[in-house]
């Protein structure tokens, strides 16, 4: 069995389920685009092709696998995404919670299936067909748990919005004891750069007490200054409309100490490292494409 265990951001990894981008499917229609960033690199004729997605993946794996992380690889599925595992499911203290994704998703979940089921049925949960949550919008930090949502009367009518107010009721009635606060995100469906698909696109812990953020993220500023005041301004690395484009926030880390980060983040890069950070950097610029960064390709499932 699985003894699940996840409590923060940071504490050092001992199990994750990382996506993968082999047999990744066709270039999609625009259509079909789920966000406005792999809408814009559809329309320029620039969206990621599966060799270089495949390559930049286990790049990350190699990093994990040097810290001696157990990674788990979903299932394969014929001709199909399954690079974002953070959207499917996600995991609070011991509870693994399946997301309720958008209905084209739901096979994801079954490719994990396997994982799921070394995990104590109890301690598996589903959330009703009403409550909207995923897990890039699901951020631990020991007594407090932040969610992203949208709390706009035109929800509906987002395909970037993911985690509504039910979703937010539904963690709180699930961790009673946990105190959880959300955060109301900037949404478009046509401007990547003023899209903050989920909550770890504009905000991330760091180490024991720092994190990175983007403050036009956030509908009310409210919010914002909830993070600065916990956290410390002066602990905080706010990064630019365009560092959040390109997903500096969205890295992710293996330990306090130790982060992976895209190579290319070279002022975040910096920063860390000069506040004792050791920085594993990875290519991963073409997978940015589809608007998520390394937190997006990750699920994970034990820290210490």
């Amino acid at each position: 069995m699985l003894e699940l265990n996840i409590n923060n951001e940071t504490s050092k990894l001992k199990a994750v389920v990382l996506g993968t981008a082999i047999d990744n499917g066709p270039t999609p229609k625009q259509e079909e685009a789920y966000d406005p960033k792999s809408l814009e690199h559809l329309l320029a004729g620039t969206y990621p092709i599966e060799e270089d997605m495949v390559n930049e993946m286990e790049a990350f794996n190699r990093v994990l696998t040097k810290y001696d992380v157990k990674v788990f690889r979903p299932e394969m599925i014929e001709n199909y995404n399954q690079i974002f595992t953070r959207d499917i499911g996600f995991v609070i203290g011991d509870v693994f919670v399946k997301s309720n994704i958008l209905p084209d998703r739901e096979r994801e979940l079954d490719a994990i299936q396997y994982i799921i089921d070394q995990v104590d049925p109890i301690k598996v949960v589903r959330p009703p067909a009403e409550v909207h949550i995923e897990g890039g919008d699901v951020m631990l930090w020991n007594d407090h748990i932040f969610v992203g949502t949208y709390k706009g009367s035109d929800y509906q009518d987002y395909i970037t919005a993911r985690t509504n107010v039910q979703g937010v009721q539904y963690i709180k009635d699930l961790f009673p004891n946990k105190i959880v606060k959300e955060f109301d995100l900037v949404k478009s469906k046509i401007e990547a750069r003023d899209n903050a698909l989920h909550l770890d696109c504009c905000f991330q812990p760091v180490g024991n007490n720092k994190g990175i953020i983007y403050k036009g993220g956030f509908r009310e500023e409210a919010d914002y200054l909830f993070l600065v005041n916990l956290f410390g301004k002066e602990n905080l690395f706010h990064i630019t409309r365009d560092e959040m484009y390109h997903m500096n926030s969205n890295i992710f880390s293996i330990d306090t100490a130790v982060v992976v980060s895209e190579r290319n983040f070279t002022r975040l890069n910096n920063w860390l490292r000069a506040n004792g950070f050791v920085v594993e950097e990875v290519p991963y610029a073409e997978i940015a494409k589809q608007e998520g960064l390394l937190r997006c390709s990750t699920l994970p499932l034990i820290r210490e």
